[in-house]
């Protein structure tokens, strides 16, 4: 069998955009230039669609590759596969090639094994139930230390004949959800802590293609508390390519609260105003929706009654996706998608340093309101956009 660059390739499994009916088309599509876009570093790479499935091809460097296809929203798992013209021969080659390979890798004797066959081409014979007994026999003969298992084998090796023979024999997870971009767009409110990059995560595998807008006080807060989050939004782009950070100066709007706001509502008030700048932004953007990463309960402005205050303020839908999360929940994810430890560096942001003693945990929007009368709102949430400074950040490999 010819071992060139066309018949080494990674099969991509995908989940319930297989269940998309009409609309499957567009869901392949957008998974196919999430892949595209994974992998452009490199020339000469091609993702292929056809007939239900995405294949690479000719990746110059399969390590690297394989850890970024493990990074691409919508795919479930990454198989790396061999190709092979329909041919039972070559097939049977083919298979005794990736049960060596496994042999090799894994250290019982003997290794234990199944074979499963699909035939999609009906043109082709044997048919799969034949085709798996015509391959076992053919590995038992020419592989050592081999044993079948149907039940619990340790390796279990898939073929799948289309309009050729495709075998793997491992595949590698990845982290499911939508492709990105298929639910369009939203601007996620990025504090700095642990909570929002995981809601951006979690908005991102759903489809959404994010933005983010970080608040910061110079000179309350220091330059450092910027670079932290902009490193947050780095590792953000490794799953999705780059991300366009829009810092937003808040001292303003944060000295006017300060100085003319009963203290008990001041958080409250701040992130009305957060929600207000953020809307324009998300507007100006193209984006239909804010995240943020509220979680009920975790502090005094994450009740029923303070979001509801704080939402009405909002002219977009507001998505919370750690809302119903615990903290523990949210930190091992955090850990998975190595975030937690840029999140936890010791600089605080605009949020930490205003937290009065006592705040509101039941604010009424009536006397939240009044408030507000007392602050010159359009003009603050004015000068906080055209305070406000745009970059593009690349994951962390791409510079």
């Amino acid at each position: 069998m010819n071992d060139g660059p066309v018949d080494r390739l990674f099969l991509i499994h995908y989940g319930e955009i297989g269940l998309k009916g009409e609309n499957r088309e567009f869901f392949e599509r957008k998974l196919q230039a999430g892949l595209q876009r994974a992998l452009a570093p490199w020339k000469g790479v091609s993702v292929e669609r056809r007939h239900g499935r995405l294949y690479i091809l000719n990746a110059p460097d399969p390590d690297a590759a394989l850890r970024r296809l493990q990074r691409v929203f919508g795919v479930v798992a990454v198989s790396p596969a061999v190709r092979v013209p329909l041919d039972l021969e070559a097939i049977q080659e083919a298979a005794t090639r990736l049960l060596e390979e496994a042999r090799a890798d894994a250290p019982a004797v003997p290794l234990t094994f199944k074979v499963k066959a699909r035939r999609t081409n009906k043109a082709f014979h044997p048919d799969s139930m034949e085709l798996g007994r015509v391959l076992g026999a053919h590995l038992l003969r020419t592989v050592p230390d081999l044993r079948v298992d149907v039940h619990d084998p340790a390796v279990t090796l898939e073929v799948e004949i289309r309009e050729n023979a495709y075998l793997y024999y491992r595949s590698v997870p990845g982290p499911g959800g939508l492709p990105l971009g298929a639910s369009g767009k939203a601007l996620l409110l990025l504090s700095g802590g642990i909570d929002s990059p995981v809601a951006g995560w979690m908005a991102m595998r759903r489809g959404l293609e994010i933005e983010c807008v970080h608040f910061y006080t110079p000179p309350f807060t220091g330059p450092r508390s910027v670079e932290k989050v902009e490193d947050l939004c780095r590792q953000l782009a490794t799953w999705g390519g780059r991300i366009r950070l829009h810092l937003a100066r808040f001292s303003d709007v944060q000295k006017a609260i300060w100085e003319e706001s009963p203290e008990d509502l001041r958080v409250i008030l701040m992130r009305r105003f957060m929600m207000r700048v953020a809307s324009e932004i998300a507007r100006q953007q193209g984006a239909a929706a804010l995240v943020t990463g509220e979680n009920l309960g975790q502090v005094a402005s994450q009740t029923v009654e303070s979001l509801t205050v704080i939402e009405a303020a909002a002219s977009l839908i507001v998505l919370r996706p750690l809302l119903t999360w615990d903290k523990a929940e949210i930190i091992r994810k955090a850990r998975e998608i190595e975030t937690y430890d840029i999140s936890i560096r010791p600089y605080e942001d605009c949020c930490t340093l205003f937290v009065p003693r006592h705040p509101r945990t039941r604010p009424e929007l009536a006397e939240v309101e009044q408030a507000e009368a007392k602050l010159p709102v359009q003009a603050l949430v004015r000068g906080c956009l055209e305070q406000t400074e745009s970059t593009v950040l690349k994951p962390p490999e791409w510079t």
